[in-house]
């Protein structure tokens, strides 16, 4: 099938491009993310539960009373709230619930826009929580130098589960995320800095999401250690205008299992679609395991990619993206279209023949510097002949045929979303099953 190329242009920017974060529900984000000094002097204890035996029986209630570096006590039981944190009169605050087991610790933001909001507080952590209800966020940072969010569950049906903004470094561990109709977990609108502070996000768990992890123009990240299936996607690093600081870059995606992402919300979801999620036109391309939409010095390494039935890995550069907006409002950083520095090293892609993708890997060697070694393969790779994934150090041909090869998976089933998919047998995962098909 021979493409126009607007048409090819307008097709992956709607397939490939994730939404925007939801831009109504954020607060003006700052220039900078600033810095505060700690508080100096004693810290207090305050206690929140249902009891008259606490002085405080809500969270935000504690919170309005804490001073910086204060820790907040919750005690088990449900709270009907959406809490906000803000400025940095609540740097080093420490909200804690029930770590062990989160969803003792429950915060019911029915009606309310997120969960757990913090905003330009720094160094905030949040341990032992679980939300729902939520329109925007399960658990929300922006503007903030520093933070950790651990051992929280994101159970959705808002459009992200665990989400920073415009923030320089934090941590992210030990929680999960589900039923979000954009991504599970989001990191987005990195600002560049001479000296980096990383992110790191390490043992999640992210499924039922339209996308299990999305990031635009997302840059010093580590992921490590989690799980990403039965998404529609499992990881997807992007670059977009719609937020400040593109392309992606200097991020690594490291220990992961990224397995069973074939999930076809648009049967049926357990959560609204919303448009920005997921092109009006040409949806995102579902059965997909890692995709690079434009990234930089990005490396992909020590994974198992397996039983995803479109691809397991694909990199393809922003071609839609549209340069004459780089201005100083959307700060681009060098050309953001372009594929560069990207390494895919030591990555198992169909364990082993047991549960195998639908092909292995995508990428029309355009960019420069982009290499891929150590890699085992299973399944067929786009091209076929496999002249585009070179060793590091190596030049590859251009290929255009792959990257249009990709566009018509997408432009050819806009009603059939599974159209291109090559099903093979799961093995078996204890206390997981494959979702596909969602069911109440």
């Amino acid at each position: 099938m021979t493409l126009p190329r607007a048409l090819a242009a307008i097709a992956v920017a709607a397939l490939l491009a994730p939404a925007a974060a939801l831009a109504d529900y954020y607060p003006p984000p700052s220039s900078n993310p600033g810095t505060a000094k700690p508080r100096s002097g004693s810290v207090a204890t305050l206690k929140v539960c249902k009891q008259r035996t606490c002085r405080y029986h809500s969270i935000q209630a504690a919170v309005n009373a804490a001073r910086s570096g204060d820790k907040i006590l919750v005690a088990d039981g449900a709270y009907r709230e959406g809490v906000k944190v803000n400025g940095h009169g609540k740097d080093g605050l420490r909200l804690i619930g029930h770590p062990s087991r989160p969803t003792k610790a429950f915060i019911n933001a029915t009606g309310k826009q997120n969960g757990i909001i913090v905003n330009g507080a720094d160094r905030v952590k949040i341990d032992g929580f679980a939300t729902k209800g939520y329109k925007a966020n399960g658990f929300f940072v922006v503007n903030a130098n520093g933070y950790t969010i651990n051992h929280v569950v994101a159970q959705g049906p808002g459009g992200y589960g665990v989400f920073a903004f415009n923030s320089l470094g934090g941590t992210m561990k030990n929680s999960e995320a589900y039923y979000n109709n954009d991504s599970g977990f989001y990191i987005g609108q990195t600002p560049p800095q001479t000296r980096p502070k990383r992110s790191i996000v390490d043992n999640v768990v992210a499924w039922g999401n339209v996308l299990g992890w999305s990031g635009t123009n997302m840059r010093y990240v580590t992921i490590k250690n989690s799980d990403f299936y039965n998404n529609g996607l499992g990881i997807v690093p992007n670059t977009l205008t719609s937020e400040k600081f593109p392309p992606p870059e200097d991020n690594v995606i490291s220990g992961n299992r990224v397995f069973w992402n074939n999930f076809n919300y648009f049967r049926a979801a357990p959560f609204k679609l919303r448009p920005g999620a997921t092109g009006d036109e040409v949806p995102y391309p579902v059965g997909t395991g890692i995709l690079l939409y434009g990234s930089r010095n990005t490396r992909v390494e020590n994974n198992e990619i397996f039983g995803n039935y479109l691809v397991g890995f694909g990199e393809v550069p922003a071609v839609l993206f549209d340069k004459s907006k780089c201005t100083a409002t959307v700060a681009c950083q060098g050309d953001p279209t372009v594929l560069q520095g990207n390494q895919v090293k030591g990555n198992k892609l169909g364990l082993g023949g047991a549960d195998l993708n639908g092909r292995d890997l995508l990428y029309d060697g355009s960019g420069s510097g982009n290499c891929f070694e150590g890699n085992t393969l299973m399944s067929p790779t786009v091209p076929a002949d496999g002249k585009t994934f070179v060793a590091c150090g190596q030049t590859p041909p251009e290929d255009s045929a792959a990257l249009q090869e990709g566009l018509t998976w997408a432009i050819d089933s806009t009603t059939d979303h599974e159209k291109y998919w090559l099903r093979h047998p799961h093995k078996s995962i204890r206390g997981i099953k494959p979702l596909e098909h969602y069911r109440k």
